[in-house]
């Protein structure tokens, strides 16, 4: 019994496909998505989501964003989604180089949004080279 998936950031709907499961960075941790689930919205992290449709597995690097999962649609919102061609890794292996040289020289304040921001372009750039590099040597 497949279910709506629903991906949408800022720019544009990414996704609106009809899905068999779903996984994804949970601010707690992975979290699964099958036919009949709870109703609940949580918060996402930086990291890789995955669906599958017809047996065939597919991949995306969110960012941080919400999800909600209500009766048969699960509505992703992030962002940042995107699937692995549309990663440039040099790009991505900069962008993270140049974060941390600017986390480094930061002034680690408890309450510091400076550092928070930092961090999430760390997990960002992170999610993104994670999924291309694994799809790279399967």
């Amino acid at each position: 019994m497949p279910f709506q998936l629903d991906i949408v950031t800022p720019e544009k709907r990414v996704l609106s496909e009809s899905v068999d499961s779903v996984v994804l960075p949970g601010s707690e941790g992975e979290l699964g998505i099958l036919p009949s689930h709870i109703p609940l919205v949580t918060a996402l992290s930086p990291g890789e989501l995955s669906y599958v449709k017809s047996g065939k597995t597919e991949h995306f690097a969110i960012g941080t964003g919400f999800v909600e999962v209500t009766g048969g649609r699960v509505s992703v919102l992030t962002d940042m989604a995107l699937v692995e061609h549309e990663i440039d890794e040099k790009a991505v292996e900069a962008a993270l180089a140049n974060a941390k040289n600017r986390l480094a020289e930061i002034k680690h304040d408890s309450g510091s949004e400076e550092v928070a921001m930092v961090m999430a372009l760390i997990q960002k750039s992170t999610a993104q080279l994670h999924l291309k590099r694994r799809r790279h040597t399967l």
